[in-house]
């Protein structure tokens, strides 16, 4: 079966004055893979992403999101299309709870009665194991577990591509170990998108790694592929 493609960029920039944060990158992500976006920082990675989501306009080129042109599209209309997101800066209702912060996200997608967008809510909470803090203030949380409540509210959406950034920094390894199980189980009806230092959760999860340094993309291809590439050894993996 031909692979489908879900989101891909053309030829996409983002500058700031003289700064070419990303610079004309073709980037295409297949519908139902594990895709880890890697490199140093400074690299563009999270301005790629915002590009992606709709949190900032490109300078030139254009994004492709499920057969749809939504270069011009804000944010929020993205989400409606089925993109979810978190990123490096935590973007919970501090004051509000667990369960109310997901709760928030659910709604976003249906319109049921309360009853259901809790029981939703509740179940991915279960998900990412906050099912025991739910009517616990979420800025009262440890950093970890509010990325984790992040990574609840995304997926209280049922969005077709998931998209996270750093999602294990302030994790255990215990928690890192229970994320990676967590994220080869949403890959079986989600697509993922993910910006990962830590490589070796990218190598336990990726079906294909990305790499970007100084806003261009350098290299593309699987696990094995990126760890035997003598381009990313000098820019990124240290060997």
């Amino acid at each position: 079966m031909a692979a489908v493609t879900l989101l891909s960029t053309q030829h996409i920039s983002r500058h700031f004055g003289g700064l070419r944060a990303v610079e004309n990158v073709n980037f295409s992500l297949n519908e139902g893979e594990i895709r880890a976006l890697i490199g140093p920082n400074g690299a563009g990675k999270t301005t790629l992403v915002s590009l992606l989501c709709g949190r900032i306009p490109a300078t030139s080129g254009s994004v492709t999101f499920a057969g749809q042109d939504v270069t011009a599209l804000p944010a929020h209309s993205r989400i409606q299309l089925g993109m979810a997101y978190t990123f490096q800066i935590t973007s919970i209702f501090a004051e509000l709870s667990v369960l109310e912060n997901v709760s928030l996200a659910v709604q976003r997608r249906m319109a049921g009665r309360q009853a259901e967008i809790e029981a939703e809510a509740r179940n991915a909470l279960g998900r990412v194991g906050l099912a025991d803090r739910a009517e616990q203030v979420a800025g009262d949380l440890a950093y970890g577990h509010q990325r984790l409540l992040e990574i609840a509210m995304g997926l209280g959406q049922k969005p077709r591509l998931l998209i996270l950034d750093e999602p294990t920094q302030g994790l255990s390894d215990g928690e890192v170990q229970s994320f990676i199980d967590l994220i080869k189980d949403v890959a079986k009806d989600t697509t993922v998108l993910l910006i990962e230092h830590n490589i070796k959760v990218v190598m336990a999860l990726a079906d294909r790694i990305t790499v970007l340094n100084f806003g261009e993309i350098i290299a593309e291809g699987t696990p094995e592929d990126i760890k035997a590439n003598k381009a990313v050894q000098t820019a990124y993996l240290g060997a």
